[in-house]
């Protein structure tokens, strides 16, 4: 926040804030409508779209905002938005092709849907910033480069485990230690969860029953980890993480091997470690000036030290980093190049040919970090394009899916992009 605070504020006095199109009205959407419009200095929420517009009425409600207007045809929705100040739609193409939008955010986790926008954002040369590490994992690396071609950001946003991790790494850096290990802290695994266990939490916090479900069952966490893998070049130690447990975060570095951390870095987590909302970098240095006062503050002995923050707060730090993404075109996190993590299918339970799978957070299958070269060499489907496959034999629980296990829907365009960048990135 400190320094684009300051250019948010000029930005603001000259009269020309960012302009914000919001893809999605979910818990995640309505929360950064709302955290946008409550700091509104320098930047603005200009339209939300979602597939149902209650949604997208709610999340300006909810912000305040009673100025919009319901446009669903390029000419209304830019008229809307020089006449009323904001506009909702059931379009999000809308926000690729209007001239009155600067950066969007997609804070769905659609990954065929979210792949054509994000193409189509591309095309009319919009920044894009994902509150969507689903769509991260799975085409990433493809889709930054197309977005590079049009010379505009691709990014996640802030908020998240990720993007938290991808700043603390540079803090670390910025203070002399080498991280060797990016960590997430994890309070409950139990990949049995389905969207009927959930159902009751979900709806005490606001959220899909699927989205609750990706997070009890591991899917999220090896989603969000692989984004990490990918931004960062750090691999995983086996599939599915480490994973040990730990009482105290400031603990972690003595559960995880010196010696393979220092072999290219690793990402991976530690269970019921408080403080439990957080994340954690391990940091390395043997300089002992750093040695004398990382022992004065009570930091350890090293050569391995634990930096951590006790908390991340998705959507509400979002919208700074669409600031930083626009006026600095500072990156918080994107694939440094080819996929380095992957995130398979597995088999909830005992599945029979001919079923559909769910995808995340569903009742079919659960999603678990690899690295990527292990699972093109195994040929296994990502759990990105597992949803609306169809089993062509019958898989045992806790069974790694391929792609020969399964017809895959037709025409998609997030198959083709994976094949793609399957293409571009493996030798």
């Amino acid at each position: 926040m400190i320094i684009v605070d300051n250019y948010l504020e000029k930005l603001e006095k000259a009269g020309k804030p960012i302009r914000i199109g919001v893809f999605g009205a979910g818990f995640a959407g309505r929360g950064f409508v709302a955290q946008a419009t409550i700091y509104g200095i320098g930047m603005r929420v200009v339209a939300v779209a979602n597939r149902t517009t209650s949604y997208a009425k709610q999340a300006y409600d909810e912000a305040g905002v009673k100025n919009y207007k319901l446009a669903n045809t390029i000419t209304a929705f830019d008229e809307a938005i020089e006449k009323q100040g904001h506009v909702i739609t059931n379009d999000p193409f809308l926000l690729c092709k209007s001239k009155n939008i600067d950066v969007i955010v997609d804070a769905t986790y659609a990954i065929e849907l979210g792949a054509q926008v994000a193409l189509e954002a591309f095309k009319h040369k919009k920044h894009l910033l994902l509150i969507n590490a689903e769509l991260d994992v799975t085409l990433g690396p493809i889709l930054k480069t197309y977005a590079d071609k049009a010379g505009v950001i691709y990014s996640q946003a802030n908020g998240d485990q990720p993007g938290i991790l991808l700043n603390l790494m540079r803090e670390v850096k910025g203070l002399g230690f080498k991280p060797i290990l990016a960590g997430n802290i994890k309070s409950l695994l139990d990949v049995r969860r389905t969207p009927e266990t959930q159902k009751a939490f979900a709806e005490a916090h606001f959220q899909r029953p699927t989205m609750i479900t990706s997070f009890a069952d591991g899917t999220k966490i090896s989603i969000e980890m692989a984004t990490v893998s990918n931004a960062t070049g750090f691999k995983v130690g086996k599939r599915g993480m480490y994973g040990p447990s730990c009482e105290r975060v400031e603990d972690a570095y003595n559960h995880f091997s010196t010696k393979e951390m220092l072999n290219g870095g690793l990402v991976d987590y530690v269970l019921g470690a408080e403080p439990s909302f957080g994340v954690f970098v391990l940091g390395y240095s043997k300089n002992p000036i750093l040695k004398r006062y990382m022992g004065a503050y009570k930091m350890g002995d090293g050569p391995v030290y634990t930096f951590y923050r006790p908390y991340h707060l998705s959507p509400l730090e979002a919208p700074m980093s669409v600031a930083r993404a626009c006026i600095f075109k500072d990156v918080v996190l994107a694939p440094i190049g080819g996929p380095v993590a992957d995130v398979i299918s597995i088999a909830k339970r005992d599945l029979k040919k001919g079923e559909i799978l769910d995808g995340v957070g569903g009742f079919t299958c659960y999603g678990t970090i690899d690295n990527y070269e292990t699972t093109r060499k195994e040929n296994l489907l990502p759990i990105g394009l597992s949803e609306g496959g169809k089993l062509v034999r019958d898989i045992a629980m806790d069974t790694p899916i391929t792609f020969d296990d399964v017809e895959l829907p037709r025409g998609r365009l997030s198959d083709k992009l994976w094949k793609e960048q399957y293409e571009q990135f493996t030798k």
